[in-house]
């Protein structure tokens, strides 16, 4: 190998190794092969996407403000994105993973993720956004801890547990996704994976025998904080464990007023932490059940159900599972989505408390009330809308094409409410004003409860209630503790409100979560620009992938981890390596 090449590795080395030394915020580095696996969660053999030969993915377990690089590696058989769900990228859409702002990666090739978990704590996840992908796994947990400095307004809970919900069917992405192209309903799910176990018998003639299933162990007497995600396709899910209340704290990295709950309606994407006390005796397991909402009766094949396990417990759960609340009335679960209200005297990763944030006070400046419809033939096929526009995807990110500046990819023209013309498929992006406070209002004309999520934000939902969104509703908003957080539901035949405060520059991705409405085009971007700063965000990075009209511009890749694709991966992975080499060399001229 050239001399020049060794100096020049050594001394790119030495500088990272001097960023990471003497930087305030560490770096933390994984590296991640993304590929299908051979899995049985309901006793069917099927293929499942797997991080690393694991399903679910890994647990990325890191610290507000500290800096993390994912090498992902892409071993599917089509392209694939990462989308790191309620992770704010400050200034950094680049990083999000999905469409408009991230060519996808190359089956075959890898992309190194680099982004900075900024003023964030709580507990979120990461899951693949494109193609129906997470369908078939790929997801897992994301745990952002507090600094030292920062006060947690509970004591320090004996155990952290992640608990991944996921409505699941035993036919592959691809047959669902065909499916969802072809206007057919899913049907009911084959059954609810608890972290990717399917459920334990309780019942002979629902579920058959040979299912593996989980089994969460503590100890007596301990508290544990538990975070449970709903990273399903669209069943909204009752999460309980038998016997024990769920005191929860926190949701998508607010913390909540504390409050007592027997079971916690968890809608697709949403995200809750609750503190759990094993105070009861230990004669017997205890169930631990996610069980489908607002269906009927043929659904209950679909309960997940793991097992909560004393250490010096004497005998199985046994009994019926414990109760659901009415399945037909969908105003418990309103209800109780009202109950939950931010903490406003508590610190957060942010330099000031929370209650410092009068959002009451702001005057609204932009007003959008979205409407959404069930699937419907536009063009003879079957298309979702928002307003009446179905997104559709540009071969070139919308980040890329604003860098560029490439005409025509996109228009600034998606309407603040329903137009009274027909639907149609377009590129329309929400033309926002950086640190506007604006108001959405989302109202679900579907028969089934949908979820919406924005990128890069917290927001406050201010308010929810049955029937149609009037100028009158806002008499009913809460303006003082309204909890914010990254994913809302919204009820068939209701609305949600919703204010944020546009201070996050970058191109952001507004969707339905409920998979099969943002797969057939229940999205929209948010445009958002700092007009006193000439790049409103950071610059495209320089291990970017090229596509579309800005393919050419795109350098081969083989699959293996190319070393321009992040300095700081180089410097944790190679130093060592690179610094005897050096020293050997080093040697060699000495001698």
């Amino acid at each position: 190998m050239p001399l020049s090449v060794l100096y020049s590795w050594f001394f790119t080395t030495l500088l990272c190794f001097l960023h990471v030394a003497f930087a305030g915020d560490p770096y933390v580095y994984f590296d991640w092969t993304v590929s299908y696996i051979t899995a049985s969660p309901l006793g069917v053999k099927q293929k499942v996407i797997g991080i690393n030969g694991k399903f679910p993915g890994p647990i990325v377990n890191v610290t507000t403000n500290w800096n993390v690089v994912v090498n992902v590696k892409n071993d599917l058989d089509e392209p694939l994105l990462m989308t790191w769900h309620g992770l704010q990228h400050r200034r950094n859409s680049w990083q999000d993973g999905v469409s408009g702002t991230n060519c996808p990666i190359p089956a075959g090739w890898n992309w190194t993720y680099e982004f900075q978990v900024k003023d964030q704590i709580g507990s979120f996840f990461y899951f693949p956004s494109l193609k129906f992908q997470r369908a078939a796994g790929g997801y897992g947990g994301i745990i952002i801890n507090n600094r030292p400095v920062i006060p947690v307004p509970f004591g320090s809970p004996d155990g952290d547990i992640t608990i991944l919900l996921s409505d699941w069917y035993t036919r592959s992405h691809e047959e669902l996704r065909k499916d969802v192209e072809d206007g057919r309903d899913l049907g009911v799910p084959d059954g609810v994976l608890i972290n990717g176990f399917g459920p334990y018998r309780y019942d002979d003639t629902l579920v058959p025998g040979g299912i593996t299933y989980q089994i969460i162990n503590v100890e007596p007497g301990k508290t544990y904080r538990i975070r449970v995600h709903n990273v399903g396709i669209s069943t909204s899910l009752n999460f309980r464990i038998q016997n024990h209340n769920l005191l929860l704290v926190e949701t998508e990295g607010s913390y909540t007023v504390q409050q007592n709950y027997a079971s916690m309606d968890i809608h697709v994407g949403q995200s809750y932490s609750f503190l759990v006390t094993m105070d009861q005796n230990a004669t017997t397991d205890y169930y631990i059940v996610a069980s489908p909402r607002f269906v009927n009766s043929s659904w209950a094949k679909a309960t997940g159900v793991a097992i909560l396990h004393y250490s010096d417990n004497q005998g199985p759960a046994s009994g019926p599972l414990p109760s659901l609340p009415d399945q037909d009335d969908p105003s418990f679960s309103m209800n109780q989505a009202r109950s939950i209200r931010w903490n406003v005297s508590a610190g957060a990763a942010r330099p000031n408390p929370q209650g410092s944030f009068k959002y009451g006070d702001i005057t609204v400046t932009d007003v959008f009330v979205i409407l959404n419809r069930p699937p419907e033939l536009i063009n003879g096929k079957w298309r979702t809308t928002l307003n009446g526009i179905s997104y559709l995807p540009p071969s070139t990110p919308l980040t890329l094409a604003q860098q560029f500046k490439i005409l025509g990819v996109y228009k600034l023209d998606f309407p603040n409410k329903l137009m009274n013309r027909p639907p149609k498929v377009d590129t329309s992006l929400i033309n926002a004003t950086y640190k506007a406070f604006i108001e959405i209002i989302f109202q679900n004309n579907d028969t089934t409860v949908q979820t919406y999520h924005l990128d890069g934000y917290a927001f406050f939902v201010v308010g929810m209630d049955f029937g149609i969104w009037s100028e009158n509703s806002r008499s009913t908003y809460n303006k003082g503790d309204s909890v914010a957080r990254s994913t809302t539901q919204v009820f068939p035949g209701a609305w949600t409100a919703i204010l944020v405060y546009l201070d996050n520059p970058g191109i952001w991705n507004l969707r339905a979560q409920n998979l099969n409405s943002w797969y057939l085009g229940q999205e929209v971007y948010v445009q958002i620009v700092d007009p006193e700063i000439k790049d409103t965000e950071a610059s495209s990075p320089e291990n970017a992938i090229y596509c579309g009209l800005l393919s050419s511009l795109q350098k081969e890749q083989s699959h293996k981890f190319d070393f321009s694709a992040g300095s700081s991966y180089l410097c944790s992975k190679y130093r060592r390596l690179l610094l005897m080499l050096f020293l050997a060399l080093l040697g060699n001229c000495v001698l």
